[in-house]
């Protein structure tokens, strides 16, 4: 029998995008108090480049699942904030690399523990063991799909 049988309204994925945009809006408002002015969507483009910089902009559309109009967007606003700046690539003239500059670098360890305590705040209650649980179903998940 078939993994799918739920009652109305608890359709996963409903349940799933509430508490992603729960923890969202925190976030943005933990940033907001902090006093940064970087938005939820520019920071994961800032986090992928922390975790490994100069990468090109379809590089970052892959890591963060989102199309090219929009890598483009985030990252014009993020050449304007002055977090980031394009450089040509060396071995192909037709690639841009997107670059962290001082001004990110000095970002990261802030937001990073702001993005720490809010999910410590979202996962109060919440065992390690459950945590775990839900995690691998969503990989489960992706991964039937993907």
């Amino acid at each position: 029998m078939p993994n799918n049988q739920f009652k109305r309204g608890e359709l996963y994925s409903v349940i799933n995008g509430m508490a992603s945009t729960a923890v969202a809006r925190r976030l943005q408002k933990n940033f907001r108090m902090a006093g940064l002015e970087i938005t939820i969507e520019q920071w994961s483009v800032l986090y992928h480049l922390w975790k490994e910089d100069c990468l090109s902009q379809q590089e970052l559309c892959n890591r963060t699942f989102r199309d090219k109009p929009s890598i483009t967007r985030l990252i014009d606003n993020l050449e304007k904030q002055k977090l980031v700046r394009r450089i040509p690539s060396k071995s192909d003239r037709r690639i841009n690399l997107v670059c962290l500059t001082d001004a990110a670098q000095a970002l990261q360890s802030q937001t990073i523990d702001l993005a720490n305590q809010t999910m410590n705040e979202a996962l109060i209650g919440v065992n390690k063991e459950d945590i775990e649980v839900v995690k691998q179903v969503f990989q489960r998940v992706y991964d039937n799909l993907t």
